[in-house]
């Protein structure tokens, strides 16, 4: 049988002595392999765990459901932020109500940098919305993201140096494994018919593109919240308010 992985999350009631040692030892007695493990949030462990036989997955968990110490609160396939919650030791924040947006700060950069790099790593069609006020670490986090990724990126349209709208992309360019950086203001309010066109054969592609502004680019254009796959929101500090009232609109050509 294949290996696959496995989450398992618990919170601890009482740390004794040697708990984490009990539990590491009866998955050692079941061939479970601890891949990786850390606290998560307070008072809670998380564990990536790896094993060829999804048995063994549910006798640990009804073994542990006994341990009166811990309550498994969670025992799964790992999830993108299950991952990311055993390596940086939390959970990113996720709207409770809509569960595609995810929240950071500016100090959880190096969070939201592996996060973004592990969506890049995913083949197919993956479309996700940056908003976030100006000069706050956007452009940069996707640059670093795709770094992390192994990804080349390509400015479709921007404002990071000078104003930038393409109108037409070269042959190496225009492949899927590159992840496509596209301002929504300057893409459907600053550009012409060259660079529309442009952007829909982007849109197209079975490729990463990643949409700063995405309230600007659905209100202005034909997509809609259902083609993006994940809403991601960068502020300064947490009560930062995201709004669009500083921003310069025209339709001037560049």
């Amino acid at each position: 049988m294949d290996v696959k992985e496995w989450y398992m999350e618990y919170k601890i009631h009482k740390n004794r002595p040697g708990l984490l040692g009990d539990i590491a030892s009866l998955m050692g007695m079941l061939d479970i392999n601890i891949v990786t493990i850390n606290g998560v949030e307070d008072r809670t462990r998380g564990m990536l765990l790896q094993t060829n036989d999804e048995e063994k997955i549910d006798l640990m968990g009804k073994m542990l459901k006994k341990v009166d110490n811990i309550t498994i609160t969670a025992l799964r396939p790992p999830k993108l932020v299950d991952i990311l919650a055993v390596r940086h030791g939390r959970y990113i924040e996720r709207d409770s109500d809509d569960r595609k947006t995810f929240r950071f700060t500016r100090d959880e950069l190096g969070l939201l940098v592996d996060f973004l790099g592990e969506v890049f790593k995913r083949d197919g069609n993956h479309v996700i919305g940056l908003r976030g006020m100006p000069r706050v670490g956007k452009t940069e986090s996707i640059i670093a993201g795709s770094v992390c990724a192994n990804k080349r990126w390509t400015f479709v349209s921007s404002t990071l140096l000078r104003q930038t709208v393409r109108s037409q992309l070269s042959e190496d360019e225009m492949t899927p494994n590159n992840v496509f950086i596209i301002d929504g203001i300057v893409s459907t309010i600053r550009s012409n018919e060259k660079h529309h066109s442009l952007l829909q054969d982007i849109m197209a592609m079975p490729s990463t593109k990643v949409i700063e502004h995405p309230d600007i680019f659905i209100r202005e254009s034909e997509y809609t919240y259902n083609h993006f796959d994940y809403i991601i929101e960068l502020r300064n500090s947490p009560d930062e308010e995201i709004n669009y009232d500083s921003f310069t609109y025209t339709s001037e050509p560049f």
